[in-house]
């Protein structure tokens, strides 16, 4: 695929916000609106348009109050974001410059890297491997 058609964003994988009791919140969410939350929150499962045979997943947990995963963010949420190639994206972002906060990280389950809005809250950007979760 060349560069000029690659997606950059290609959904929502997790929204995060600070709590002051997390698993009060993830119960209350579970009993109320039927999510089905462990102590790493809550998985909603999707198949992708492009690919019909495969799930996708979007992220939803609530951290303490206390937790600096957010930062340098002084935001009360963060917000996930899936994309198709971390490194080439990386690579626009700094083009255009955008500063990356941190090292981009990288798990069984895919690569990870940050960056902070205009507005200062912090994006996670997450190159899924959605076949290992």
């Amino acid at each position: 695929m060349s560069n000029e058609h690659k997606k950059r964003v290609t959904g929502i994988g997790g929204i995060f916000m600070k709590s002051n009791d997390p698993e009060y919140m993830r119960n209350w969410y579970n009993k109320h609106l039927g999510f089905n939350a462990t102590q790493y929150g809550a998985t909603f499962e999707w198949l992708k348009t492009d690919k019909p045979d495969e799930k996708g997943m979007t992220v939803w947990n609530p951290f303490k109050n206390t937790t600096d995963y957010f930062m340098p963010s002084e935001k009360e949420f963060m917000i996930n974001l899936r994309v198709e190639d971390l490194e080439w994206l990386l690579a626009e972002l700094k083009k255009e410059g955008i500063e990356q906060i941190g090292e981009m990280q990288v798990y069984e389950y895919g690569k990870f890297a940050h960056i902070i809005d205009p507005e200062g809250t912090k994006i996670e950007l997450w190159e899924a491997v959605d076949d290992v979760l």
